[in-house]
């Protein structure tokens, strides 16, 4: 595979700052983007039946595909975007009902992108990512975050933990 690397972006506007930030670092570094929004991913459902949504096929794809996930999500509600929060919520699938599909997230590497309205955020924002890391086997590279207030077209995007 020779770690090719894929973002995954969790936004809830196809043109909106993620995007954009997304968009510059995808041309510049050659990786692919997986929109969430371009999915229908249903909500964790411990009865499974959101089985045929398109969730397990995306996932197997990436997992196939790619040996970095760089999750990109803007801050809503110092959290997450919804998006991004139901498709890590989905990852339970791969502990449950798919288990064999699960086990190819080890050995994996994640890192974060995110951007809000503010120069710096709290820590305690990646921990979410860090310890799903953690716990299914992944290295968490780090993250990079940005302000939606300051991004114009001289506004070097650059990501230190790749």
């Amino acid at each position: 595979m020779g770690n090719k690397k894929v973002i995954i972006l969790g936004s809830s506007r196809k043109n909106g700052n993620t995007t954009k930030i997304v968009d510059e670092i995808s041309k510049e570094h050659h990786f692919d983007v997986v929109n969430l929004s371009d999915y229908n991913i249903s909500y964790y459902d411990y009865e499974s039946k959101n089985i045929d949504d398109d969730f397990l096929p995306l996932i197997r794809r990436i997992l196939e595909e790619y040996d970095t996930l760089i999750f990109a999500t803007p801050v809503y509600w110092y959290n997450m975007s919804g998006i991004m929060k139901v498709f890590f919520d989905r990852i339970s699938d791969l502990i449950r009902i798919e288990k064999e599909t699960g086990r190819k997230l080890r050995g994996k590497k994640i890192g974060v992108i995110t951007n809000s309205h503010d120069n710096e955020i709290e820590d305690s924002f990646y921990i979410p990512f860090q310890k799903s890391a953690d716990y299914l086997g992944m290295e968490y590279l780090g993250h990079a975050h940005f302000n939606a207030n300051i991004l114009n077209q001289q506004t070097k995007i650059e990501l230190t933990f790749i």
